[in-house]
């Protein structure tokens, strides 16, 4: 195939594929489930399945799977040929609509939070036709819903249907108040921004800590980090390119819409985004996206690191949640037009969302807690563990005027001139961009900039829509049976700014006042950890409204709680097994090494020499013997600590973790780092950040 156009979406069973396959009245069947959200009409199931086996056999696949997302953070998929036995010894290629509709996984092998004990097996997955299936390698991979027999979800695409559905209801009872009976459907749309490193393949494999937790657990800083700002939107590497070549080529066959990439600001860290989906497709996307970046790697001769925080000192991965809400006629729903001051339906939808966030902070934070982005969040590089909102200038005198019924003048459109005449001037945006908010209005989205680089971005969204779509049931309930339309509008937008405005901030998110401030004035939360937040999750009002929305049952809702939180615990305990690992097979024979040697030194000097001082030799060895000493007390400290771990109690283990062994794993940390940097190159027992960062070329 010759060009992208030719070639996009090739590996994928589609609206193209299945209008060309499929009897007519099958297709306009299938396809008012998947544009229209009607239930699916299961006689259909025999035909679609057949067309869909005959399509991925042409391409051949001789396996089909049922692709789902259970809650490891990963996907799962078993593979079944579509194998028949015939009477005579041959066999033939089949597949049931029985078979496309659904699969019976070993429920009980996969995280439930106590949904499922190990005795009950039996679990289900079940077919999602709104996300298209798609041709891996020689199978055919089918989007599924995963959960339990009892009925319980045990996956994260099935709340996340939910919750979208829940958002489609609600804004749609919103769009009848403004007299629009055109739209029958509001879909939330998301757009990913991946970021990642890649590092070697071989320094990689010589590192315990890397090939055990993805993050570096000792490393001292090297000579040269990021300082000068040289990685960022620099020429990108030939090794880097071939690699961001393959992957786009193969994510593209998938449909998946890759559009930017670039160097991130960190040495050897990269992003790439892709443009707007519906909310569960982008998700799929993103799943498949991580999957296919580690796989392509490997064929390079890299390891594509989604760790949020594999180096230490400099910047951490995220992924930013580009998020929107538009209508089946193609209207986005939080695009302010040219006189958003005078567009009161995009100022109701905006004060929704203004509500949400500040109602459910603690719900939003929770969604993007893990391990990993707990080293991230209120870095120098990332959003602080504090949720508020960025509108800008213009959005936020809007409201100001608003607020206070004060008039509004407007913005004045300016031009940049740049004072050279062959450029062309253009129009000045009247809001700028603030990079360490959270939750920021960039133009006619927001984007959630909290989500971890190796996370599912099903979780923040089922929160969001969530949030969102219990706020406007909250409006549509009170605007539906008033008598003066616009003024109950107006008093609406004007209590909703004036009781929510703590949570926008246009301020400098890093800076400590703005912690201060937060916390003290304005009282919005700071869960800084996992084992801050998870709690939360069970809190009254949290599970009223899920539970009101449909999203999750209370069951479902301890699952999960039980899960993070253990997930939370065995992270980390695996994290202080390698550090004493190392520390143990590594760090300290090398240390070892090196005061002999340096002794032996001082010893054969003076032999020569007896009126030597050694002051240098001598007082190295003093040093890497206090050194040694430290981190051998250390390292039985942190033993002792994690001999403690118990996982009867999730929520009292997760307190542990962070205010005991965390502190004892970066203490020990500490002293490693710094007989690093006094022990000679060559006793070095693993290859350090100067190497790891600047391998590939």
């Amino acid at each position: 195939m010759s060009g992208v156009t030719e070639y996009f979406g090739c590996d994928v069973f589609d609206s193209r594929v299945m209008r060309s396959v499929l009897p007519a009245d099958v297709f306009k069947r299938l396809n008012q489930t998947i544009n229209e959200g009607r239930q699916l009409d299961s006689s259909i199931a025999n035909e679609v399945a057949s067309a869909m086996k005959n399509w991925a056999v042409s391409k051949g696949a001789t396996h089909y799977t049922h692709w789902f997302q259970p809650l490891t953070g990963i996907t799962a998929e078993k593979h079944d040929s579509f194998i028949h036995p015939l009477g005579d010894g041959g066999v033939m290629m089949d597949f049931s609509g029985k078979e496309l509709i659904k699969g019976e996984p070993d429920a009980s092998s996969f995280p439930s939070g106590g949904l499922r004990a190990t005795f009950e097996a039996r679990g289900y997955t079940a077919w999602d036709p709104t996300s298209f299936a798609f041709i891996k390698g020689n199978t055919l991979c089918i989007p599924t819903a995963f959960c339990a027999y009892s009925g319980e979800a045990l996956d994260k695409k099935t709340p996340l249907l939910r919750s979208m559905e829940a958002l489609n209801t609600q804004a749609v009872r919103v769009l009848r108040l403004f007299g629009n009976e055109n739209v029958h459907r509001v879909s939330p749309m998301v757009g990913a921004e991946q970021e990642y490193f890649l590092i070697d393949r071989e320094l990689y494999e010589k590192r315990k800590d890397l090939m055990f937790t993805r993050r570096t657990l000792f490393g001292a800083k090297p000579p040269k980090g990021q300082e000068l700002d040289d990685h960022y939107f620099g020429a990108i590497k030939p090794r880097v390119k071939a690699f961001m070549d393959e992957l786009n080529e193969t994510l593209w066959r998938l449909g998946i819409p890759a559009k930017t990439q670039h160097n991130e600001v960190a040495p050897s860290q990269h992003e790439l985004a892709s443009i707007y989906e519906s909310c569960n497709i982008a998700t799929d996307h993103n799943q498949l996206t991580m999957e296919l970046m580690q796989k392509t790697a490997l064929k390079h001769g890299m390891v594509c690191l989604l760790h949020e925080k594999p180096f230490d000192g400099v910047n951490g991965s995220g992924k930013h949640n580009n998020w929107s809400l538009a209508t089946d006629t193609g209207v986005n729903l939080l695009s302010p037009g040219k006189t958003p001051y005078e567009n009161a339906q995009f100022l109701l939808f905006l004060t929704a969302v203004i509500k949400a966030v500040d109602d459910y902070q603690d719900l939003l934070r929770l969604s993007v807690a893990s391990a990993g982005n707990d080293h991230r969040l209120g870095a120098s590089e990332a959003p602080p563990a504090i949720v508020s909102i960025f509108l800008g200038d213009e959005l936020s005198a809007i409201l100001d005027a608003i607020e206070h019924d004060t008039g509004y003048t407007g913005f004045e459109r300016k031009l940049i001139k740049l004072g050279v005449d062959t450029i062309p001037d253009f129009a000045r945006d009247n809001t700028d961009r603030n990079r360490t908010s959270p939750f920021a209005f960039t133009g006619n989205k927001f984007e959630f900039r909290m989500v971890g680089s190796s996370d599912s971005i099903a979780c923040a969204n089922i929160m969001l829509n969530s949030a969102v779509a219990d706020t406007l049931r909250i409006f549509a309930d009170e605007l539906e049976g008033c008598e003066n339309f616009e003024a109950a509008l107006h008093d609406l937008i004007q209590r909703t700014i004036k009781e929510h405005s703590r949570i926008l901030f246009n301020g400098n998110g890093y800076d400590d006042a703005w912690v201060k401030e937060a916390t003290e004035r304005r009282g919005l939360l700071n869960l800084r950890t996992t084992a801050d937040c998870i709690p939360y999750l069970l809190k009254e009002k949290n599970v009223s409204m899920l539970k009101r929305m449909k999203v999750f049952s209370e069951n479902e809702l301890r699952s999960r709680y039980e899960i993070t939180l253990e997930n939370y615990c065995k992270c980390v305990s695996i994290e202080a097994s390698t550090m004493l690992d190392m520390v143990r097979r590594d760090i300290l024979p090398a240390v070892c090494s090196a005061m002999d040697e340096l002794s032996r030194l001082v010893i054969d000097k003076k032999a020569a020499a007896p009126g030597a001082k050694c002051r240098y030799e001598a007082g190295m060895v003093e040093r890497l013997s206090e050194l040694c000493d430290g981190i051998d007390s250390l390292a039985v400290s942190l033993e002792e600590k994690l001999s403690k771990i118990s996982m009867s109690d999730v929520e009292e283990c997760s307190a542990f973790v962070r205010d005991e062994l965390i502190p004892a794993m970066e203490a020990l940390r500490k002293v490693c780092d710094e007989a690093e940097v006094l022990c000679p190159g060559r006793l070095l027992p693993f290859p350090v950040y100067e190497d790891l960062l600047f391998s590939v070329k």
